[in-house]
């Protein structure tokens, strides 16, 4: 049986890899403490009780731990979304009927458009909501 609960862990830990949530981690060790316990207990049931147990304890034990290295505040945004929220000047007016406007943030000049399709003329300052592929969508500071 000690070989079922080995490729069961190893199944474990290879969805684990694929997922990067942390979460199938423990079962994959509950399924080696399983193992190792099998080699002592005939039971399979017995063997199954270990495995949830000692994987519900380890999955609730270090989710606190675990919490904080991956929690979202830690965040760092960079490339294209490191401009959004920031202010900057148009360079080019920004016109949705002809599809043009540039916007200059950092040094830096972008495509843009407006949040509601409207005209935004030559150096306005504007902040940055959000990008859409390669154009940042931008409205009128206020």
């Amino acid at each position: 049986m000690w070989k079922i609960w080995l490729i069961l862990s190893g199944i474990f830990l290879v969805i684990e890899i694929i997922n990067l949530g942390f979460l199938v981690f423990w079962f994959a060790v509950g399924a080696f403490i399983a193992m190792i316990a099998s080699f002592f207990i005939d039971n399979i049931a017995i063997q199954a009780a270990i495995f949830l147990i000692s994987s519900t304890i380890l999955l609730f034990a270090t989710k606190p731990f675990v919490s904080k290295f991956t929690s979202n505040d830690s965040f760092i945004k960079t490339n294209s979304a490191s401009i959004e929220g920031k202010v900057g000047k148009v360079t080019t007016d920004i016109d949705p009927i002809n599809s043009k406007g540039q916007i200059k943030i950092d040094g830096e000049t972008w495509s843009a458009k407006s949040i509601d399709n409207t005209y935004i003329s030559k150096d306005t300052e504007i902040v940055v909501e959000k990008i859409e592929g390669v154009k940042a969508i931008v409205k009128p500071l206020v």
